[in-house]
């Protein structure tokens, strides 16, 4: 796999993120560490199977105009993804800094995003402003497809959806009915009305389920 150098740089509950250089190119080495409370032979199976199917998602979304990391290097057995390192500010770290017009600029084009991958039956499955790249160029990248799913289903972009809704309103709670507002408009842009309207159908129908939820826990 060449020479490399990792550094952690995040440890999440599916996978580990490192820095390392291949090739003398600077590089995300992504990798699936075996966990010890599944069965060893069903653990295999699901790296074995995420490793495999996050690089077809990503490559599906740039074949769609989504800026996603040029995968380099595919090892299922070591459950292990080298793809490319992208320069930039995570837009997490952006929205609180910049003007109103930048961020809600931010937000439209975030959404046409979203509705580029739902209009090829691509769900992210993790979309928070954590998980996209703006680089200096202002090209915003779309990364960890980990959890991502080929789906066409009103459920599956509705909940997609609610989850950005969700990160919009814990992490940028000032401005995030605004930003929210903004990703509908984008996403607009590029599907139908209908279907937006189903959409956004969908997301308040699984704001209620979640209430009702946390009502009943309450009890």
């Amino acid at each position: 796999m060449g020479e490399m150098k990792p550094l952690l740089i995040k440890k999440g509950a599916e996978a580990s993120l490192y820095l390392a250089e291949w090739h003398d190119k600077k590089v995300i080495m992504k990798r699936r560490l075996p966990k010890k409370y599944r069965i060893s032979q069903l653990d295999e199976r699901i790296r074995s199977y995420r490793t495999i199917h996050e690089p077809q998602l990503m490559h599906e979304a740039r074949k769609a105009g989504v800026p996603t990391p040029i995968i380099f290097l595919v090892d299922v057995k070591q459950a292990t993804i080298i793809m490319e390192f992208i320069e930039g500010k995570l837009v997490k770290h952006l929205l609180d800094k910049v003007s109103e017009s930048k961020r809600l600029s931010l937000c439209v084009e975030i959404g046409e995003s979203i509705g580029r991958l739902h209009s090829s039956g691509i769900i992210h499955g993790d979309l928070t402003t954590s998980n996209m790249i703006q680089t200096s160029e202002g090209k915003i990248f779309l990364v960890d497809f980990g959890l991502g799913e080929k789906s066409k289903e009103l459920e599956a972009r509705g909940v997609d959806l609610h989850l950005m809704k969700r990160a919009l309103q814990s992490t940028h709670f000032r401005f995030a009915e605004g930003c929210f507002n903004a990703v509908v408009k984008g996403y607009s842009k590029i599907l139908d009305g209908e279907t937006v309207k189903n959409v956004l159908a969908k997301i308040e129908e699984i704001g209620r389920r979640g209430r009702y939820v946390s009502e009943r826990k309450r009890r």
